[in-house]
């Protein structure tokens, strides 16, 4: 157990690549927001975990910790891909708005270089700005491996465009725009299918705390379920095989909540 915690601090302190990668791009784009502060999404999964496996070896036994720690570990990452989801979609709003803001400044008869700068400002979203201006400034190198598919279809979209247009003198702005449409009626896509989504996301949630409440009663009417399962030889194989189907019962149903959401 011991051995267990200090590799979960290990990774803990370990050095954040995607703030690494993050400071290339913004020496690329010349754009960024300042450097976030708070504990680095990458450690947040082992900290959690450290600190889960800690509590149970504290006030339990070392089976406990271990499954605490797993769980926290599993949560972590769970709420940190909401959390991307969530900041995929103002990365797609934010980006559309760029766009259009590139398309007025374009049609205006402003240059490239001055409608990219009023793109990029119009751009709330700290990544989809400078990631807007690499396509536009260097569509030869952008926007290869964007995490997001669709926002890295966009760039790809823009950075062919302005390749085109350098070679043809063809609008920019015309594309600009048509690409702008595109991303919101996806982002309004996307905000239906998750209002759609949203009941069977509450029932997965209200299943998966069924068996805490069923301790809660247990308990509450005199019987002793959490020492049965921790201090039996039986318990701790039915505790085990309770949270090990309870995590394939919430991670099937995720897989079947991102399926409909593609």
């Amino acid at each position: 157990m011991t051995a267990a915690l200090l590799s979960a601090a290990a990774l803990v302190v370990w050095p954040d690549v995607g703030v690494v990668r993050r400071a290339r791009l913004v020496a690329v784009v010349g754009h960024g927001a300042a450097p976030r502060r708070g504990l680095p999404d990458v450690r947040i999964p082992p900290f959690a975990a450290a600190v889960a496996a800690l509590a149970g070896a504290v006030l339990s036994t070392p089976l406990v910790a271990l499954l605490a720690g797993a769980a926290a570990f599993l949560g972590a990452r769970t709420w940190l891909a909401s959390r991307a989801a969530r900041g995929s979609d103002g990365r797609l709003r934010s980006l559309a708005d760029g766009l259009g803001a590139l398309a007025a400044e374009l049609r205006s008869g402003r240059s490239l270089d001055a409608a990219t700068a009023a793109a990029v400002a119009a751009c709330a979203d700290s990544e989809a700005g400078p990631a807007l201006a690499r396509a536009i400034r260097s569509p030869a190198a952008a926007p290869a491996g964007h995490e997001d598919p669709v926002l890295g279809e966009a760039l790809g979209r823009i950075a062919a465009a302005v390749r085109l247009s350098g070679r043809t003198g063809c609008s920019l702005a015309a594309v600009a725009g048509a690409v702008e449409d595109d991303l919101r009626a996806r982002h309004r896509q996307r905000l239906e299918l998750r209002a759609a989504t949203a009941a069977p996301r509450a029932s997965a949630a209200l299943l998966a705390g069924l068996p805490l409440v069923g301790l809660a009663m247990g308990s509450g009417v005199g019987a002793d379920p959490w020492g049965v399962l921790t201090g039996t030889a039986v318990g701790q194989v039915l505790l085990v095989a309770g949270v090990a189907l309870e995590a394939a019962g919430l991670a099937w149903s995720a897989r079947l909540i991102a399926r409909a959401l593609r």
